[in-house]
């Protein structure tokens, strides 16, 4: 499908109104291209003729005339209007759908920015072409076409000599379309580079201030600025260009009326009635050559932005739904990982990865930065697909599962804590948001997060600021986890989640984790040994390999990397009292 049968899906939806509006337009231009014949007459018959008995009722015509196209005008005005609201929300809802059903890989190449100026500016060239510009292009052809017919019913000599301007402004209509294309495909560029780049910094305005970066930013803006400014000059020299010639061949018309019109008003092969008439007609002939460099600029304007959107929309994410998916309304939380391989842009993430974990069971997954612990979760709940082996979740593939289904029963508490706009109860009950307030308050407790919304000025009725703002590390966690635990999943993601709230809430985080229900499986990502050394499983990676795995005390016997970063936290201290809990319970087990 290309762009505009895509942009014509929508568009067909109201053909009849369209149809409607354009039949109104055809009798608008008629009542226009009556009005000359009337003046004529007024001026062969009455004035001439010295008939006037027919002037009232030619005045009354007129007013008539006048009248009846207004109230055409503004009812044809109306439909083309709301054919554009019409058309514009059904393609931003089809798009906004299409952008939610986009995978992580969509948006790591895609700016912000440019998926706003999809969704705004782009949005509104169309709306503009359709409320205005295919009523007014289609009253212009109209216009111009039959008027030169009646032209050539007057006087067909007079007619001929203006059909010697068409051909020249055929040529200038086809060049300003050659040399314009180019550069509003290049204004559509530079806007969605001016709205990325303005997004970014009004939601990194914090870094920004705290580097006392604001003249840096302000010269990056300003060069952002100028290649707008000069991609839309650089349009406007194409037209500027073009318009006065367009304006000079509609002036010639009038020259021709005037000179060759009046030689034959003078040689009596014509009546001053009909010069008038001509005359009435001239315009409609003028009106559109003057036009027809703003209406290319507007189709032209149009057809980018469709392209655009279209370029956007047309995209397929990589992660596919299933054609046949297998139900799954309650899962087990058993996970398996099979030769589990990951690669994006020729870089190998994960290798060969295999770990089982049955129904209920806490893993812990330890290792450094860029080891590859995020994208066993990213794998586990689809945002990507594997490149080799499988994810089986209660012994059946991912790919098989219904995508909607798998990720409901995950709760995710992600290492980038994202809060909307809203209140905090809101962003709690997100996947319940009709749930009852018993059950938001109680995840937010056993998230050790109730005591400080309370604290706030509206409780949980306390609208947060975007992304969080006004909130610290530690509680826009808690929030998150609270968010994650009201879904009562049956596996739990806890990627990093508690890596900027104190010990103490930390320790309690875990007691009330060891509550869930036994079906419950938690996979737990962290720095911290602490978060991590009661887990049933800890696996820990290296350069997207599983290097070890095992219980607390399994590792630390093997020596390995997990004992070392055990120590780093932990000291020679630690290690001592573990050896006298050690020896004092061998004692007492002799006693």
């Amino acid at each position: 499908m290309t762009a505009m049968k895509w942009f014509y899906s929508f568009l067909r939806k109201h053909n009849r109104r369209i149809l409607f509006g354009l039949f109104l337009v055809t009798a608008i231009s008629v009542l226009a291209i009556a009005k000359p014949i009337v003046s004529g007459s007024i001026v062969d018959d009455v004035i001439t003729a010295g008939n006037y008995d027919l002037l009232p009722k030619l005045i009354v015509l007129l007013i008539l005339i006048t009248v009846v196209r207004g109230l055409l005008r503004y009812i044809s005005q109306i439909i083309f209007e709301t054919c554009s609201q019409d058309v514009l929300y059904s393609m931003r809802d089809t798009v906004y759908r299409k952008l939610l059903q986009e995978d992580f890989n969509f948006y790591n190449k895609k700016r912000t920015g440019d998926l706003l100026s999809r969704q705004t500016g782009d949005m509104d060239a169309i709306r503009h072409f359709v409320a205005f510009v295919i009523y007014q292009v289609y009253e212009n052809v109209f216009l111009f076409f039959f008027a030169l017919i009646m032209i050539f019913t007057v006087s067909t000599r007079l007619a001929l000599c203006m059909c010697i301007v068409f051909p020249l402004a055929l040529l200038v209509t086809l060049s300003q379309t050659k040399n314009g294309r180019p550069c509003f495909q290049k204004i559509r560029e530079q806007f969605s580079s001016l709205n990325t780049f303005v997004q970014e910094n009004i939601s990194g305005n914090r870094v920004v201030k705290a580097f006392s970066k604001e003249d840096y930013e302000i010269s990056k803006f300003n060069k952002e600025n100028d290649g707008y400014r000069d991609a839309e000059l650089n349009a406007a020299e194409i037209w500027t260009k073009y318009v006065p010639l367009f304006e000079f061949l509609s002036n010639m018309l009038t020259i021709i009326l005037m000179l060759v019109g009046s030689i034959m008003v003078i040689r009596g092969d014509m009546t001053l009635g009909n010069y008038v008439t001509v005359n009435g007609y001239l315009w409609m002939l003028m009106n559109p050559l003057r036009q027809i460099g703003w209406r290319i600029n507007d189709i032209q304007r149009f057809s980018t932005s469709v392209e655009k959107i279209y370029a956007t929309y047309s995209e397929e994410p990589r992660v596919k739904f299933p054609v046949k998916a297998i139900p799954c309304t309650r899962l087990n939380g058993e996970v398996t990982f099979k030769n589990v391989s990951y690669s994006a842009d020729d870089e190998e993430i994960l290798h060969n990865v295999s770990f089982h974990v049955s129904s209920g069971q806490t893993v812990g997954i330890l290792g450094s930065t860029g080891s590859g612990k995020t994208t066993i979760m990213n794998l586990l709940c689809r945002f990507y697909d594997v490149t080799d082996g499988e994810v089986l979740i209660d012994g059946k593939n991912v790919k098989d599962l219904d995508l909607y289904n798998l990720r409901q029963n995950i709760g995710m508490a992600m290492q980038d804590v994202f809060l909307f706009s809203d209140t905090i109860e809101g962003n709690i009950a997100y996947s319940k948001p009709d749930c009852p307030f018993e059950e938001v308050q109680k995840a937010a407790l056993m998230a050790d997060a109730d005591d400080f919304i309370r604290q706030m000025p509206d409780g949980y009725d306390t609208i947060v600021g975007e992304r969080g703002v006004g909130l610290s590390g530690g509680q826009k966690q808690r929030i998150s986890l609270a968010r994650a635990l009201l879904k009562e999943p049956s596996i739990l993601i806890l990627d990093d989640t508690t890596s900027a709230v104190d010990m103490e809430t930390e320790s309690y985080i875990q007691k009330q984790l060891s509550t869930l229900d036994r079906n419950c499986t938690i996979f737990v990502v962290a720095y911290r040994i602490s978060s991590i050394k009661d887990s049933d499983l800890i696996l820990v990676l290296n350069n997207g390999r599983i290097v070890e795995q095992g219980t607390h005390d399994e590792l630390l016997k093997n020596n390995g990397y997990y004992a070392t970063v055990f120590r780093h936290q932990y000291g020679e201290f630690e290690k001592y009292v573990d050896e006298l809990n050690s020896s004092i319970r061998q004692e007492g087990k002799g006693k």
